[in-house]
Parts: C-alpha cells; sequence; structure tokens
C-alpha cells in the first residue's frame, strides 16, 4: 500500500462512536498517541472498522497550525 499523504501512522483502533451520517474513529498510533478522525458512516462500514483492527492514518494538509503556550 502507498499514499500520496507524506504523513501516515500504523496504529490500532481504539474507539469508534458511530453517528447518523459520521463516525469518529480514534486511532492509538503509540502508547499513549491517539489520532481522532471523523470519516462517514459508509466508509467506516465499508472499510469493516472494528476496535482493536489494525488501520492507517493518513494525514495529507497543505497547513498545519502550531502553538504555544506563554
Amino acid at each position: 500500500m502507498k499514499f500520496s499523504a507524506r504523513n501516515s501512522f500504523k496504529g490500532t483502533v481504539k474507539k469508534i462512536v458511530p453517528g447518523s451520517v459520521n463516525t469518529e474513529v480514534t486511532i492509538e498510533v503509540a502508547p499513549g498517541v491517539e489520532i481522532i478522525s471523523i470519516i462517514t458512516k459508509t466508509s467506516a462500514e465499508k472499510l469493516g472498522l472494528a476496535e482493536g483492527k489494525e488501520v492507517y492514518a493518513a494525514i495529507k494538509s497543505s497547513d498545519v497550525m502550531v502553538a504555544v503556550d506563554h
């Protein structure tokens, strides 16, 4: 599998919160490090997502904001 996105992380589905249109998927990519994605309910079903399943989080963005506390 190859991605055009430069940032992809292999992880495990930790939590799934289905909604009427979208599904929130929490992916643990390292101990204590999680990525949360909102995808369509249809996509979640087509991918057969379930807690414990290994997946990839591919992040493609032209802008990434960085902030700090003073």
